[in-house]
């Protein structure tokens, strides 16, 4: 802030609005650069089906199922959180389309959801689709 002492308007302050125009344009340039940087998860909303046979046999659909107790399945098949990569591994060791689901029971946190996506995206997995009720009954 400048002050001015005499003359003949007597004491005149004014704002020094350099520094703010400074921080201004700082700010505007950091502002700018993030979203250039950061990238989340593609997310891909499924549609729903018009037909019921329009979908794959369900031999050929992986589903990993999380269970309210922490237990896993995967295609109903029991298997362990310290076999659940192994065991992806050897289910898709003969498939050419890397896509699987994971149904998750009500009351399960989504850290354990997680989890599962994280050892299948280390397993190789190329998408991973959520499994909800409503999406299972067609809604």
């Amino acid at each position: 802030m400048g002050m001015f002492v005499g003359g003949k308007r007597g004491i005149v302050s004014e704002m020094n609005v350099v520094p703010l125009i400074d921080i201004l344009l700082v700010l505007l340039v950091i502002f700018m650069i993030i979203p250039a940087h950061y990238k989340g998860l593609d997310a891909q909303v499924p549609q729903p089906s018009t037909r019921p046979e329009e979908g794959p046999p369900p031999g050929l659909v992986v589903v990993v199922q999380v269970l309210e107790d922490g237990t896993l399945r995967i295609n109903q098949e029991p298997v362990s959180w310290d076999r659940l990569g192994a065991r992806i591994e050897e289910v898709f060791k003969t498939r050419a389309t890397r896509v699987a689901f994971i149904r998750g029971d009500g009351p399960v946190e989504f850290g354990v959801v997680a989890k599962v996506i994280d050892v299948m995206h280390t397993s190789g997995i190329a998408s991973v689709g959520l499994l909800t009720p409503g999406l299972e009954k067609g809604l």
